[in-house]
């Protein structure tokens, strides 16, 4: 009987040793509770634990990746639309993480998808679809200083889809196509000044010079000799005689006035 209680107490006491060691990895901390109130904060490696006057609780270091669920906002221009996004955080402060806050990832799931709704309905829908950037760095900056004292950092935050109705849809093409058209026109109108203006100059040259409009007529005629057709029909201006006019000697009959003396 007695060897057999001094066995039994042997292997209490060697399990009980044994119980106290604990091994972490390297991205994992221990929490140490002693006696209910916080003690120190072991690891990685191994650490001792007393049982039944200490207690641990393992942290995990590494980054998480958070998919945030899938949120319907409405835009500051009253537009419904469905977004999720992801999150990018990991613990900095296992002791902030375990005391702080009951559960840090839950909690860190809500306010994501309430930030999430929060920031995107102070912008419109051009803004969620072009300027995704800019409310990438906004939401993360809101969840990395409010999540500070859960000792969580927020190292990123992405938009993965707005997904819009099918009358949005045809909405936004409808608005592309209209300003794909007004662009045509302006620069259409823009050729068209820049062409009256360049008339204008040529004008103002040829009037300057009767000579240069002639060579342009006959320029015009080389042109037209050169198409392939039967009947060429072409103006004759009467200003290309002046020159020969000014050149010829003058014919004019004798006055009677004259043959009389």
């Amino acid at each position: 009987m007695t060897l057999y209680f001094t066995t039994t107490v042997i292997v209490l006491v060697v399990l009980f040793l044994l119980s106290m060691f604990r091994v972490l990895r390297e991205y994992q901390r221990g929490v140490i509770f002693l006696l209910g109130r916080f003690y120190r904060v072991k690891g990685p490696g191994l650490i001792i634990v007393v049982p039944l006057v200490q207690q641990m609780v393992r942290v995990d270091l590494r980054t998480v990746v958070m998919d945030v669920p899938t949120q319907d906002v409405i835009s500051r221009d009253n537009v419904s639309v469905k977004v999720n996004a992801v999150v990018y955080f990991r613990v900095v402060d296992p002791e902030r993480a375990i005391i702080q806050v009951e559960n840090f990832l839950e909690a860190t799931s809500q306010l994501s998808q309430t930030t999430l709704r929060s920031v995107l309905g102070q912008h419109e829908l051009d803004d969620m679809l072009a300027g995704r950037e800019k409310l990438n760095a906004d939401i993360q900056a809101i969840l990395d200083k409010q999540t500070d004292a859960w000792g969580i950092k927020v190292s990123n935050v992405e938009l993965k889809h707005v997904d819009l109705d099918e009358s949005m849809i045809r909405a936004i093409a409808r608005q592309a196509e209209a300003e794909r058209e007004r662009r045509a026109k302006v620069i259409h109108a823009k050729g068209e000044f820049e062409a009256s203006q360049q008339l204008l100059d040529a004008a103002n040259i040829l009037a300057t010079q009767p000579q240069a409009l002639q060579l342009r007529y006959l320029q015009t005629l080389t042109e037209i000799a050169g198409a392939h057709s039967n009947t060429v029909v072409f103006p004759l201006p009467l200003d290309i005689f002046s020159a020969f006019k000014r050149a010829a000697p003058s014919s004019a009959p004798p006055d009677d006035s004259t043959k009389k003396a």
